[in-house]
């Protein structure tokens, strides 16, 4: 075949295989635009039918409680509406309501604070364990892993439930309810956190022989410091709602009070004891935002 026939078919080819290309790749984003509106139609018909569900089921339970729904919705906003009237009627007296709930509020808020330090040492203390680079073998991980996932996944209030049957009512149960909880939660962040470091330090100080405790102690310890610290302050934050709210079964503190109150519909106290929790959070939230960003700082220092 002489040259020009063989480049003369060689172009024929090119082309053809450029043409069959072009008509691939328009099938490719059309079949994409088909794909793209069948999702669309899909999670519009889903969302519709949780919608359907959702409202159905309002419905049907309306009826059941005769119209007790519906009502309530419509008296929502009457509630908020009487607390504030009962403290504007209270004058100046309802500052002196507020600063009688302190001592509550600094006995729920030691109970957190207690508990946080407490469950956050022994998971830190113990997350070496669960991770997969450092842990001596797989059993340990296996171990200390299940250990942090049964003691998250019962909610605070069950821990204090039966510690309340068994020793009675004080803020104790509370206290080593919410421990226990703090000590699953923060043994999954910390150990998470741990997986993620930099080997490098680790394995330089393996390469000098430090033992297995140094080597957690001056290699892994300050590299997780500030997510430690991070987490155990948001931490606080949840234990000292939770702590509240295990005063409404009976573990003192706080919301004991709050409980008092709402049964015997004193607005005024109510509105107060909302308003040192509020406080006592947006507080803690300034503070831990404070310590965070000194402390990573003086680390990037």
């Amino acid at each position: 075949m002489c040259p020009k026939k063989r480049g003369t078919l060689l172009l024929l080819k090119k082309n053809y295989f450029m043409s069959q290309n072009a008509i691939t790749i328009e099938s490719l984003e059309e079949n994409l635009k088909v794909l793209a509106r069948q999702r669309a139609i899909y999670s519009v018909l889903f969302i519709g039918a949780i919608i359907f569900i959702v409202v159905s089921g309002v419905g049907v339970a309306n009826q059941y409680n005769a119209g007790s729904f519906t009502r309530g919705v419509e008296n929502f906003f009457d509630y908020p509406a009487d607390l504030f009237s009962d403290a504007f009627e209270a004058g100046w007296g309802w500052f002196g309501i507020v600063l009688s709930f302190i001592p509550a509020l600094f006995e729920t808020f030691s109970a957190a604070v207690f508990s946080t330090v407490v469950g956050a040492s022994i998971a830190l203390i113990l997350c070496p364990l669960a991770t997969i680079n450092l842990s001596p073998n797989q059993v340990t991980v296996q171990i200390v892993r299940r250990t942090f996932d049964i003691l998250r996944s019962f909610p605070e209030l069950v821990f204090a439930l039966i510690l309340l049957y068994l020793m009675g009512k004080s803020i104790v149960p509370a206290i080593i309810a919410v421990t226990l909880h703090t000590i699953g939660a923060m043994g999954k962040l910390f150990s998470e956190a741990i997986e993620n470091i930099d080997m490098k330090p680790v394995d330089g100080l393996k390469s000098v022989g430090a033992r297995w405790y140094q080597i957690i102690c001056f290699a892994v310890y300050p590299q997780v410091l500030p997510l430690v610290l991070s987490y155990s302050l948001l931490r606080l934050e949840i234990n000292v709602r939770a702590s509240t709210i295990l005063g409404f079964v009976g573990a003192g503190g706080i919301g004991a009070y709050l409980t008092a109150s709402l049964q015997w519909r004193y607005g005024d106290e109510v509105l107060a004891i909302m308003f040192l929790l509020v406080a006592t959070i947006t507080a803690l939230d300034y503070f831990s935002s404070y310590v965070r960003h000194k402390l990573i700082g003086k680390i990037s220092a």
